[in-house]
């Protein structure tokens, strides 16, 4: 984006050759557990990939120890249990047209470290990304959400210092947005922005049902995103064309929006 007056052609310009081509913008997702950027964050990134953005998953763990029971139940043992996570995310992000990354960091506790916020740092300044999207700071049901928020944010602050030891090039400073955690009314959540994913509500449900292991999540996701539908249609005004059914996930900013005007 240029601001001002645009300079004159260089003289490759002026000789006619191509300028190079724009790299597509990046969305980056740091979640806690294999499962949670679907059900949280899936419309947005099918969206995202629609446009033709790159998106890249930071996946801290697989959710292998508290949000695997029916695996537990059937007495998988924990490495195997891990491989089911993996494959279940794997093709879930694969649905959705984006880039999964593990970290294997262990969960129930996930306990932030620095290796962990280092390797996290690696990952934003690689696919520098315009947009950040991650758990809310609030979540009294499992503390391995907020954990991810707070190194999430940390590591996005730390790859603007140009001090910060670490390859790759300094990034600026991209709006973060919070997605809806499971229990909105006991953490403190507010549904601040509203995201019409109609368009890719299908491209969604098939990624959920990748997700075996938490089947009894994929109904309670499809009604959580009608409802947000409603309640977006209810803020949109008048004359937008929405359809009947709306579908919609809702996030939180924990920083101010930059604007230059009010939309």
């Amino acid at each position: 984006m240029t601001y001002g007056n645009a300079p004159a052609p260089g003289p490759s310009a002026s000789l006619g050759q191509a300028e190079p081509p724009t790299p597509p913008r990046s969305t980056l997702v740091v979640t806690a557990h294999a499962g949670d950027f679907v059900w949280r964050a899936g419309g947005a990134i099918a969206l995202a990939a629609a446009r033709g953005e790159k998106v890249t998953i930071a996946c801290l763990t697989f959710g292998e120890r508290g949000e695997s029971a029916r695996a537990w139940r059937e007495g998988r043992k924990l490495e195997e249990i891990k491989a089911i996570r993996r494959e279940e995310a794997e093709k879930a992000a694969a649905t959705l047209g984006a880039e999964v990354r593990f970290f294997d960091a262990g969960d129930y506790p996930l306990i932030p470290t620095a290796e962990l916020t280092d390797r996290l740092v690696a990952v934003y300044r690689e696919t520098q990304p315009d947009v950040v999207l991650t758990h809310p700071t609030e979540d009294p049901y499992n503390g391995d959400h907020p954990a991810a928020n707070r190194m999430a944010l940390e590591a996005r602050v730390l790859a603007q210092a140009i001090g910060y030891p670490g390859p790759g090039e300094i990034i600026g400073a991209p709006p973060v947005f919070c997605f809806e955690p499971h229990q909105p009314e006991m953490s403190g959540f507010r549904p601040e922005v509203l995201l019409d994913i109609t368009e890719v509500w299908e491209t969604k449900r098939k990624a959920m049902e990748c997700l075996a292991a938490q089947q009894h999540l994929w109904d309670y996701y499809t009604d959580l995103a009608v409802r947000r539908g409603v309640q977006l249609k209810r803020n949109a005004g008048p004359n937008l064309g929405l359809p009947h059914r709306t579908m919609a996930e809702a996030y939180m900013r924990p920083y101010p929006q930059v604007a230059k005007e009010l939309a």
